[in-house]
């Protein structure tokens, strides 16, 4: 998998109280990841309208998918793990996508905050009937 390059507001919506990641509040936040092949800006996207979604297409959901997140922290190295994604192309082929993008789809206030996001390196398509698996491994994060 590619490696996760987290955005510059993602420290200040930590220290600010945006990211409710380990359900402190009563319930973990709602994180979810969208596709798009629009270039990311780490200095200045900070929510989701900031980054546009790529068009999809068949077997893909608007807003994207969400992950069911798991917040640990164990002395000072917190640790969000998730499910993996897997999203088929049905009917017919996608349009090209390059990034997944992670984000909190909880907050209102910024509403859709950006966390970090996954560069493939170059343009990905599905024909119909491919997959394409979003694996976390251990962990999609961890800050320390």
């Amino acid at each position: 998998m590619a490696g996760f390059v987290k955005f510059e507001a993602t420290v200040e919506h930590f220290m600010s109280k945006v990211h409710d990641l380990l359900g402190t509040g009563g319930t973990i936040d709602a994180v979810k990841v969208y596709l798009s092949n629009t270039a990311p800006d780490v200095a200045t996207d900070a929510v989701k309208a900031d980054m546009a979604e790529f068009a999809g297409g068949t077997g893909y959901t608007a807003g994207g998918a969400s992950v069911t997140p798991v917040g640990t922290r164990s002395g000072g190295t917190y640790t969000l793990a998730g499910t993996d994604i897997v999203w088929t192309a049905s009917d017919a082929d996608w349009v090209a996508f390059r990034y997944a993008v992670l984000y909190n789809d909880t907050p209102t206030s910024p509403a859709d905050p950006l966390l970090g996001y996954w560069d493939y390196g170059s343009a990905l398509t599905l024909g119909n009937g491919e997959t394409f698996t979003l694996d976390f491994g251990a962990s999609i994060l961890t800050l320390a």
